[in-house]
């Protein structure tokens, strides 16, 4: 046998047994930090601080608003609005295009830009806003003559659901012109640039993206009139209507909001009957945050005010969601107001836990050169700098280069997540 397979031979053995003792070494870790669990009484007693201090928190302070402030630059935003009053802004709009073409001008739309370089993020509301800077639309011009008509056909299209008094999907509305739209991207686009337009949300406009986000927990509600039990859903819980505004009468009992970016975690949960351990309302999107479980989220904060801790994968883009949650997306800035839901607690799990907990090395994964540049765009956040526990726990994922799946610490078991993490968490008080 050759020195080199020899020595190979050797390490085979010598690498798994050094792996398996490192193993052993977290096991032992995890079943020490069970033993750090005190009696659900005590950690209850906890959690309801955070629920009184929340609760405290929403009666006496009044939330700011962009008019409440004196900003060197002005902004726009949206608000709910009715369909009689979005309709006549449709009618102005296309009075003003005839009266246009009939003065021998052509037609154009102004349209509200939402470039990049229009966002603007306000420390005192912690959420991006939209600057009041608009682009012209020509006709006439070769450059914007599809995206003109793909607007003007967006138009006629919200106008005829909004007089059946109708909702439809952003789907169906694609469908009607495939041809003309070429791409759903197109036309999501467009509607998005109308709602800014008319100075409405795109709920007003009746237009909803198809149900993704759902809901389980101590929560009752009305959806269209029907009582909805969130304990009596099963593991897969309840879709969250696409179109929030026939949501009503919300109850619960619950002390806080767990949000949690992964369906996989929430089966857990919802499985586990975490809500009843530990009383509250789990929610997720199932990944990116659509915009039905945006408001929903909102809906929750606002009307039953609870403090809401999120649970995420420990690596860029799940912070980029929370952050979409928190502070709004660049693409929907002009309706921030209505879609973010301010002060939520990273619970986890945070660069920092992969040491705590001992997760294993071989549950941990490298980041990529994206993955890199993803945590440090993100240090350049505004909404990152002002928060010092972000900014130390950023740091360490890219100085380490290693970020973790929440499904990483059922390596300690699967019931691990219910049992003693998020148990632990609760009772340290551990978020940022």
């Amino acid at each position: 046998m050759s020195e080199k397979k020899r020595r190979r031979t050797e390490a085979g053995p010598l690498a798994a047994s050094a792996s398996l003792k490192k193993s052993q070494r977290s096991g032992s870790h995890a079943q020490g930090l069970r033993k750090q669990l005190k009696p659900d009484a005590e950690i209850l007693a906890s959690v309801r601080e955070m629920y009184d201090a929340a609760q405290s928190a929403a009666s006496s302070s009044k939330a700011l608003t962009l008019s409440d402030l004196s900003l060197s630059a002005a902004c726009r935003e949206v608000s709910d609005r009715d369909v009689a009053s979005v309709q006549l802004a449709i009618e102005r709009a296309v009075l003003a295009m005839a009266r246009s073409i009939l003065a021998g001008r052509g037609f154009s739309f102004d349209v509200p830009s939402r470039a990049a370089s229009n966002q603007l993020y306000v420390p005192e509301l912690d959420r991006i806003v939209l600057r009041d800077k608009s682009s012209s639309r020509p006709f006439a011009s070769l450059s914007t003559v599809r995206k003109a008509t793909i607007t003007a056909r967006v138009l006629s299209l919200v106008y005829a659901v909004l007089r059946r008094d109708i909702h439809v999907t952003k789907r169906d509305l694609f469908y009607t012109d495939v041809k003309l739209f070429q791409d759903q991207s197109q036309s999501d686009a467009v509607l998005d640039d109308v709602s800014c337009m008319l100075g409405c949300t795109r709920s007003s406009l009746h237009v909803v993206a198809s149900e993704k986000g759902v809901v389980v927990g101590r929560l009752v509600f009305t959806d269209d009139g029907d009582r909805i039990d969130c304990t009596k859903m099963g593991i897969g819980g309840k879709a969250i209507p696409p179109n929030i505004d026939r949501v009503g009468n919300l109850e619960s009992d619950a002390l806080f909001i767990l949000l949690v970016e992964k369906d996989a975690a929430f089966m857990r949960l919802a499985e586990d009957r975490f809500y009843n351990r530990f009383p509250c309302i789990i929610v997720t999107a199932k990944g990116q945050p659509d915009v039905a479980t945006r408001l929903f989220l909102r809906r929750m904060k606002t009307e039953l005010k609870l403090p809401v801790l999120a649970l995420v994968d420990s690596d860029p883009y799940g912070l980029k969601i929370l952050s979409v949650y928190m502070c709004g997306s660049k693409n929907m800035s002009y309706d921030s107001s209505n879609l973010t839901t301010p002060d939520i607690k990273w619970l986890g799990v945070r660069p920092s836990d992969l040491d705590k907990y001992r997760v294993p090395e071989q549950c941990r994964l490298p980041m990529t050169e994206q993955d890199v540049k993803a945590g440090k765009d993100l240090l350049e956040e505004d909404f990152v700098k002002r928060n010092g526990g972000w900014v130390k726990e950023l740091d360490m994922m890219v100085k380490t280069r290693q970020k973790a799946e929440i499904q990483a610490l059922s390596s300690f078991g699967f019931q691990y997540l219910t049992e003693v993490y998020l148990p632990l968490k609760l009772q340290q008080r551990d978020w940022l």
